[in-house]
């Protein structure tokens, strides 16, 4: 390797130009070809058994996510002027290409189940806008008696009211989602519109997430660069090192958009790992460049320029590969935007390697050496008496650092216990962001903007007609939504029975009930399929009543909620077997589910894979097991630390926090591999520990702190982002750097010192 980077660089400006020039090209393809992915479910593997069988169960009944747009009128909405925006905003809706006519369900589209002299019929609440006192009292008595309206469409209230348009997955774009938004103002006076639902909550992540990347990554750059100055203390050092990680995260997006693999909300963290994480070659080159013209400050560029290609294209290499392992290691996970993160920014990562070692040595040997300020014997004398303290204080209080680790990691342990796993998409935004207020107020008055559908089974033709079945399925409405807050409403085959039940007996309450005959359930149908739109009713049932559909309304959609609704729905599953039915899961609310359980898979995975690959690779460098071992315990030290403080502090595990067990260790194991690379150097040339303690803590020691330094200001810049779950990610990471960086230079060299390795015992 040695030999391939020196033949490279005898034509340096070669070089330069030619990584350039694939640069430019990159960056054609990156602002050309880069697309957002909106819709949540592209997040999910659709081959997963869960995520099939939702699938069918959403084109047998037509399960759709929907935009909910609420009209508020504290004054109440029985007037004129409401009622007719109700029925304006509701055809303007039906118009939109986007959306199916028969697809938006308001007050003005919502049928009315009624008791008449022949029998039963149902009709419209209102064609015509109500205009007189009489009429509109009419409209008010209809809605308050139809439990199927009333508190679903109308508030409890009287001064709200919803339009529900229903969409494909495959419509939504962000044209639309301006376009609804849009509408929705146009509506805005004197009443007001709240605009909520799933697809509105895609559409917000898909505005925020590449605006907030776009603020973050010159904050990240300005933050690096000042801290850079600081540290390397050359603009010379400075514009090369921001040169490689700009080129790699060119080339990363790049190589995105040209394989068509689209920009996740997590993609958005990459330009800002890489900062991060890019910058850390750099400093450990410059650091070793400035250790070797200390020593000989009479040395040519080209003598530095070899030296440090001698001295440190191993680590280099070595420290890029750990850290892309645990990277890739997020290939383990089934979630898309997890897996793709780890994949592209582990390419990212070997890509500011291969800048590390090209472009910073044609740099120097172009420009010439950074000029530093040169350092006087007492700062070297101090730089070395530090060092010498250090690791002697380290050694002599052995004792006290085992025990507080220990202790940490005690209390760490019991932290692990409390976290729980996330998949709410609404809780990535801010609390007191007009999303999650309009998701807050629709909850309040209404039964949920989040649901959770329960298809039932049966293999008896006809089985949702018998009165037995229907009522277990009404047992189990009554219990869900009397045991649980966080349950608003549900709708069934059961509701339209006990409705029509009871227009059928003059409006009679006491037959607000399930038929007691299975003829009579039979007759109430054929009457309804008559009269009404049958097409309402093959979504809550099959048109062989062998499979049925129960709609939960839900005012959260993490995943907390929703398993407490399913706890107490599998309650009745006993006896719903003994009726020979089977319940299975479906919908938007379902899949999140199954999306924590494959995020906290994936992290065990990932966690496990990448630590037995980092203990291998460091073991075949080093060419000792014991050095891998040893190498690897201040990354377990730092994750035990992580998961224990995200419990501790109630910090869920998400799509973006799962990637932390990843990150910790590929960018921790960095300073673990530095250390024992130039502790293994000392040993050889010295042959006394003491001497190499000092010589490793003045060379790498130095240079770990400069690297955690400018990491940790890397990603604390994160808590700078709009999504909160960044700026937990951006806390913890930091918070792992430190530890790793901690562990490093006590526990792991206090390891070191003690089991004589690299050292013959005597």
């Amino acid at each position: 390797m040695e030999k391939i980077l020196n033949k490279l660089l005898k034509k340096p400006w070669l070089v330069l130009v030619v990584f350039l020039i694939m640069t430019v090209g990159f960056f054609k393809v990156m602002k050309s070809n880069s697309r957002m992915e909106t819709d949540l479910d592209k997040y999910m593997p659709q081959h997963h058994p869960a995520f099939v069988y939702s699938n069918q169960a959403e084109e047998w009944f037509n399960i759709k996510d929907g935009i909910i747009i609420a009209i508020e009128n504290q004054d109440g909405i029985y007037n004129p002027g409401t009622i007719q925006k109700v029925k304006d905003l509701t055809k303007a809706l039906q118009k939109m290409k986007e959306i199916n006519k028969d697809d938006v369900t308001s007050l003005y589209t919502a049928d009315n189940i009624i008791g008449t002299e022949d029998g039963m019929d149902v009709r419209a609440f209102f064609k015509s806008t109500p205009k007189t006192d009489e009429d509109m009292e009419q409209l008010r008595s209809n809605v308050r008696n139809n439990e199927m309206i009333f508190g679903r469409l109308v508030s409890n209230d009287e001064t709200v009211t919803v339009i529900i348009a229903e969409i494909e997955d495959d419509v939504f774009s962000q044209e639309f989602y301006q376009q609804i938004l849009k509408l929705g103002e146009s509506f805005n006076s004197p009443e007001k519109i709240h605009v909520a639902g799933r697809p509105i909550v895609e559409g917000t992540m898909a505005l925020l997430g590449p605006a907030d990347m776009k603020r973050m990554v010159p904050i990240v750059l300005l933050v690096i660069i000042l801290v850079l100055l600081a540290v390397l203390r050359s603009f010379k050092s400075t514009f090369f090192t921001l040169l490689v990680v700009l080129f790699s995260t060119v080339w990363t997006f790049g190589l995105m958009a040209a394989i068509g693999i689209p920009i996740y909300a997590v993609s958005t963290m990459i330009p800002v790992m890489l900062i991060a994480i890019g910058v850390a070659d750099g400093i450990h080159l410059y650091s070793h460049l400035h250790l070797f013209m200390n020593k000989n400050p009479q040395a040519s560029k080209k003598d530095a320029m070899l030296d440090m290609i001698k001295g440190m294209w191993k680590p280099v290499i070595m420290t890029s590969v750990t850290t892309a392992v645990g990277f890739i290691s997020l290939l383990t996970s089934q979630v898309y935007p997890i897996k793709y993160f780890g994949l592209f920014t582990a390419f990212g990562v070997m890509m500011a390697m291969v800048f590390s070692l090209v472009l910073i040595p044609a740099g120097i040997m172009v420009f010439g050496l950074p000029r530093w300020k040169k350092h006087n014997n007492g700062v070297n004398e101090n730089t070395q008496s530090f060092a010498t303290i250090f690791s002697a204080k380290i050694v002599k209080y052995k004792y006290v650092t085992i025990i507080v680790t220990a202790v940490i990691i005690f209390i760490s342990i019991a932290g692990i216990g409390k976290v729980w796993i996330n998949s709410s998409f609404l809780e990535k935004f801010e609390k007191d962001s007009d999303i999650v207020l309009t998701d807050k107020f629709i909850n309040e008055n209404f039964g949920g903007t989040s649901t959770l559908n329960v298809i039932f089974d049966s293999q008896d033709d006809g089985a949702f007609k018998n009165p037995a079945v229907l009522k277990a399925i009404d047992k189990m409405q009554d219990d869900v939504e009397g045991t649980l807050q966080v349950v608003g409403n549900s709708f069934a085959l059961s509701d339209y029975l006990k409705r029509m039940n009871k227009v059928m007996h003059a409006d009679d309450e006491a037959y607000n009930v399930i038929p007691e005959s299975q003829e009579l359930v039979a007759q109430y149908l054929l009457l309804y399929e008559m009269s009404g739109d049958p097409e309402n009713l093959w979504k809550v049932v099959d048109y062989d009543y062998k499979k049925a559909n129960l709609t939960f309304q839900l005012k959260s959609d993490n995943s907390k909620a929703i398993n407490s609704t399913i706890e107490v729905i599998e309650k009745h599953i006993p006896e719903l077997n003994t009726l020979n039915v089977e319940i299975k899961y479906a919908g938007s609310g379902y899949k999140g589910l199954v999306f924590t359980d494959l995020i906290l898979k994936g992290q065990i995975a990932s966690l496990i894979m990448s630590l037995a690959i980092v203990v291998l690779l460091i073991s075949l460098m080093f060419k000792n097991i014991l050095a891998g071992l040893i190498g690897a315990v201040p990354i377990i030290i730092t994750s035990i630390i992580s998961f224990g403080v995200m419990g501790l502090l109630n910090i869920p595990l998400s799509t973006t926090t799962a990637l932390l067990s990843s990150i910790a260790i590929g960018i921790g194991i960095d300073y673990a591999v530095h250390f024992l690379e130039r502790y293994k150097i000392y040993a050889t040339e010295t042959g006394d520990k003491v001497l190499t303690s000092q010589h490793t803590m003045q060379h790498s020691g130095r240079a770990i702190v400069f690297n955690a330094i400018v990491v940790i200001a890397g990603f604390l810049v994160l808590l700078f982002s709009v999504f909160p779950p960044n700026r937990a990610l951006g806390a913890l990471v930091s918070l792992n750097m430190f530890t790793s960086f901690l562990g490093t230079v006590t526990i792991m060299y206090l390891m070191l010192f003690v089991s004589n390795i690299y050292f013959k015992r005597k």
